[in-house]
């Protein structure tokens, strides 16, 4: 928030955050379909939890505990170890940063491979945004996205490759209004970056807005639009998820990140104000 002025959705401190609000999504984002994936030939079947659906959804570390390591004016950065894990035969560390800077949040990840093999993994976040002040309806959704991912309506696992959108209704690049758009649950990949090499999307409006950045590393966003979110106006909220691979990932090998024993890998993104 910025004077008391809301720029995510958010919950109280001892409620359980709705919707995966601000959840950390690793080893891999969004779904791996039926909960099963091949591991260099091998099947792994991993816990199924999302069980109206069949799919294991949003990774390892969602519901872990994390320890902070490091608690400034403007900083705080926690840490979390997750162990072989039923259907994960690779353990790993992993901390987030999230740091105030003069113009928003800025966010860090890193990913370090505990286990003695090449891991592969993708990873995502989870904001709410919320454009400030002003009325969502009244305002764009701006995605740099230029393909969509076809997905099963039901299982929400992917159907094919991706496909253009550019020229289309989905095509978000200058912006649609949120309320002409249908519900969303979609995942768009193909993001380009702007002069400055970095991926923005965003809830803009000619009065305000937010934009969520970032870098070269997340070209794929799943964009959700649930209307029974608690403490969101008329329960109307705006997920804008930034990915590094898209969902059933594990499965397609679609941009997942092959990481060395003993390596650490970085990404950043954040929430700024309009």
């Amino acid at each position: 928030e910025v004077d008391g002025v809301l720029y995510t959705e958010t919950f109280g401190e001892d409620e359980e955050p709705p919707k995966g609000a601000g959840a950390v999504l690793l080893p891999w984002p969004n779904r791996v379909g039926g909960a099963r994936w091949t591991d260099e030939g091998e099947p792994r079947d991993l816990e199924i939890t999302e069980p109206e659906r069949g799919n294991a959804i949003h990774g390892l570390v969602r519901h872990g505990e994390w320890t902070v390591t490091e608690h400034s004016k403007s900083k705080v950065t926690l840490e979390i170890s997750v162990g072989p894990a039923p259907g994960w035969p690779f353990p790993f560390r992993t901390s987030v940063s999230y740091e105030l800077g003069l113009r928003g949040l800025n966010v860090t990840h890193g990913m370090h491979n505990l286990s003695e093999r090449v891991m592969p993994f993708g990873m995502g976040a989870h904001p709410y945004l919320r454009p400030g002040a002003l009325k969502m309806e009244d305002c764009d959704l701006k995605l740099a996205a230029t393909t969509m991912l076809p997905l099963d309506p039901v299982r929400m696992v992917p159907t094919g490759e991706p496909v253009d959108i550019r020229g289309t209704d989905l095509d978000m690049r200058r912006g649609r209004l949120l309320c002409d758009m249908p519900d969303l649950d979609h995942a768009f990949g193909g993001c380009k970056p702007r002069g400055d090499g970095l991926i923005r999307h965003g809830i803009v409006h000619p009065g305000g807005g937010v934009e969520l950045w970032a870098d070269l590393s997340f070209r794929w966003v799943q964009v959700y639009t649930p209307y029974d979110f608690p403490g969101a106006r008329g329960g109307f909220a705006v997920a804008i998820e930034p990915m590094t691979c898209p969902p059933d990932a594990l499965n397609s090998g679609i941009d997942l990140i092959h990481l060395e024993p003993g390596k650490t890998w970085a990404g950043r993104w954040g929430i700024m104000p309009l």
